[in-house]
């Protein structure tokens, strides 16, 4: 899979001119977003056949600070998949440095009700599966 690279905007800095912590849970989603766009199953389609997948708990560990114009580029990877929950794994490195591990966990829901993960979407279960091990 690709790495996703995010450039640091100016308004995600804050006054102390570093990367405002939070951003890096908005870098975690839009590299989320692009690696399910990778595999062929893009939350957009998961959104249109009426299943969401809210985030359950985030986790982030700060390394190394980031600044206006620095390229993050962000590793996911999936660490654990139960029938209702997948935890992703993100590395984010910039400058050749690792500025933040993270997990996120997520579950899936149709009409409000969890649903079963590999029931209901087979293929995206199938292919990630049968990622290679990193």
């Amino acid at each position: 899979m690709d790495v996703y690279r995010h450039e640091v905007k100016y308004y995600e800095c804050d006054r102390m001119g570093i990367t405002h912590h939070s951003n890096y849970v908005r870098f975690m989603e839009e590299a989320r977003v692009d690696w399910m766009d990778q595999l062929g199953y893009g939350f957009d389609r998961m959104e249109a056949e009426g299943v969401v997948s809210p985030v359950v708990s985030v986790e982030c560990a700060y390394k190394h600070p980031t600044t206006f114009k620095d390229v993050v580029e962000v590793e996911v990877s999936v660490l654990e998949m139960s029938a209702l929950k997948i935890t992703f794994g993100y590395t984010m490195r910039a400058n050749g440095l690792v500025c933040c591990t993270a997990r996120s966990v997520h579950c899936f829901m149709e009409k409000g009700r969890p649903v079963r993960f590999a029931e209901r979407f087979p293929q995206l279960y199938e292919a990630i599966c049968h990622l290679p091990s990193e």
